[in-house]
């Protein structure tokens, strides 16, 4: 394994962040502090608790879910496929470093930058709201694993784009929507049938489930599936990067 190569990435892909903070970090903090105002403390306010929790610290747990899953998505995507658009991934390919090194580099890079977006997300919403965090080990795994597993994801969307304007399909058009009928704002169990059960084919809901069992030790799903597809996602993201580099697609055209 050459840590050389995979620390030049990794440094290089965090330096960028630093130079950017507004739109790294300082952007996707206020958004999500908008949410909070909005959704927490003016529309909370009036609602009724959901299993006991109230609406404001309910909704905690899906909206670091969702700022996590585009952030890593978009860390990752923007971070290979730049390279692409400059003609400096032949540099890259050509060195001694391994597709293996390559991949660590850039998505570590980027679940760096989602894992620490999402813990300064997680202060910011003590301005706001109060909570707990009743499992904090595990809430900490599934922020790890999240960003891990989406920044892979984003890597690939990186690969496959042949412009920017694709870099922004599969955030806007899929994981958004998915992410906001995901159980971000509410418990699918508040849903009527047949809703509840189409609702169980969406992948994001086994995300925000799990993360809020780790906040308050209530989900929609048992926790196990929720790990287990978290790794399932994971492992076809592997699968796919594995053949990208394999055969060359989208790398050596």
């Amino acid at each position: 394994m050459n840590l050389y190569a995979i620390r030049a990435i990794y440094r290089f892909e965090m330096a960028r962040t630093w130079r950017t903070l507004m739109q790294s970090i300082a952007s996707p903090i206020l958004s999500t502090s908008l949410y909070f105002i909005v959704f927490g403390a003016a529309i909370g306010s009036r609602m009724g608790e959901i299993d006991g929790i109230s609406y404001g610290a309910f909704i905690i747990p899906g909206l670091l879910m969702l700022s996590l899953l585009s952030e890593s998505i978009s860390n990752a995507s923007f971070g290979i496929y730049f390279p692409k658009f400059t003609g400096t991934i032949y540099e890259v390919l050509s060195a001694p470093v391994s597709p293996i090194e390559i991949v660590v580099g850039y998505v570590g890079a980027a679940a760096s930058k989602s894992i620490v977006l999402g813990l300064l997300i997680l202060a910011t919403a003590r301005l706001f709201v109060d909570y707990d965090i009743a499992h904090p080990v595990w809430m900490i795994c599934f922020l790890i694993l999240t960003a891990v597993t989406f920044s892979l994801f984003g890597f690939i969307i990186g690969l496959w784009a042949d412009d920017f304007q694709k870099l922004q399909v599969i955030p806007l058009m899929v994981i958004m929507p998915l992410t906001f009928l995901g159980g971000a704002f509410y418990s699918i169990s508040m849903l009527p049938q047949p809703w509840q059960t189409i609702a169980l084919f969406n992948p994001v809901v086994y995300l925000v489930s799990g993360f809020r069992w780790s906040f308050y030790g209530i989900s929609d799903v048992n926790v196990a599936v929720s790990l287990g597809m978290i790794g399932l996602f994971m492992l076809l993201c592997l699968t796919a990067v594995w053949w990208i580099f394999k055969t060359g697609y989208r790398l050596k055209s």
